[in-house]
């Protein structure tokens, strides 16, 4: 009889330990949600971050550039139905993506033939999309630049 009530009281025991711990070992096992947002960010911004600190390669036709600041270039072949005139020249917007048409690769120094591309603007002064200019080394960059935006808006945001 004393058994029977000694395994009784252990049962009785065991119930009220398991029935204390569970609600706190409900709440322990799911993960914190920081810490997934903050794995969920890196897994997000390392490609990001190992795009901006690679270096540019080589210019290859059919690569994408981009005009460094406000440029006026000379149009070679003007977009479709427009006539060529010997003087013509346009102006391409800052960051306007361009695709390359020939890279020459004997002289560093000589001229790239790249098709506008982007909206269509349709006014004169500016570049219309297709048409392909000449540009210098100097005058495009193959990468935008990434955390130039953030970099802008911490600014304005810090200006106020």
């Amino acid at each position: 009889m004393r058994s029977v009530r000694d395994r009784i009281r252990r049962q009785a025991t065991e119930e009220q330990m398991s029935a204390t711990s569970t609600p706190d070992e409900s709440s322990r096992t799911g993960p914190p949600l920081w810490s997934m947002g903050l794995a969920v960010a890196i897994i997000l911004g390392t490609p990001l971050v190992l795009y901006s600190l690679a270096p540019p390669g080589p210019l290859r036709d059919g690569d994408t550039i981009f005009s460094e600041g406000q440029q006026r270039v000379q149009v070679t072949r003007p977009a479709a139905g427009l006539p060529l005139q010997s003087s013509d020249s346009c102006l391409l917007d800052p960051n306007n993506p361009l695709i390359v048409i020939h890279v020459p690769n004997d002289q560093p120094d000589s001229s790239i033939v790249a098709q506008v591309q982007g909206s269509p603007a349709g006014e004169w002064p500016f570049c219309p999309p297709h048409a392909e200019v000449l540009l210098k080394a100097n005058q495009i960059f193959q990468k935008p630049a990434v955390f130039s935006g953030v970099k802008e808006m911490l600014a304005g945001l810090s200006s106020r």
